[in-house]
């Protein structure tokens, strides 16, 4: 069994910052991409952005410059530092991995989603 647990999200002010987490736990051999995503009130669920294990990045136009995503692979974690934040940044956010298991002799690569965190950017 596989578990993705945010943590982070919150109330925050225009122009402020927040630092979401994500940690994988559970039977699992190897993380691979690891990523956010978004789904603001009324709209479909979007990608913020990825991360592979060896570091590479992807964002979303709508945050590149303002968001790092980042990622811990002994610690099977990742993060999302969101800067200059602005009130349509409002969604819940969602924790993503595409995680390796081990089911008796065999590999089982699935993809996971966490529970989801509320991001709130409001005066």
């Amino acid at each position: 069994q596989v578990q993705l647990v945010e943590s982070g999200g919150g109330l925050v002010q225009p122009g402020g910052s927040l630092r979401l987490s994500c940690a994988a736990s559970g039977s699992i051999v190897s993380v691979n991409t690891m990523g956010w995503y978004r789904r603001a009130p009324g709209k479909e669920r979007e990608l913020v952005a990825t991360i592979t294990r060896s570091g590479n990045t992807r964002y979303a136009d709508s945050v590149q410059g303002r968001f790092t995503i980042s990622r811990d692979n002994a610690e099977n974690t990742v993060s999302l530092q969101m800067n200059t934040l602005k009130p349509e940044d409002t969604a819940v956010y969602f924790c993503n991995a595409d995680i390796y298991t081990r089911i008796f002799f065999e590999l089982s690569l699935n993809n996971y989603w966490g529970q989801g965190t509320q991001v709130t950017v409001s005066s």
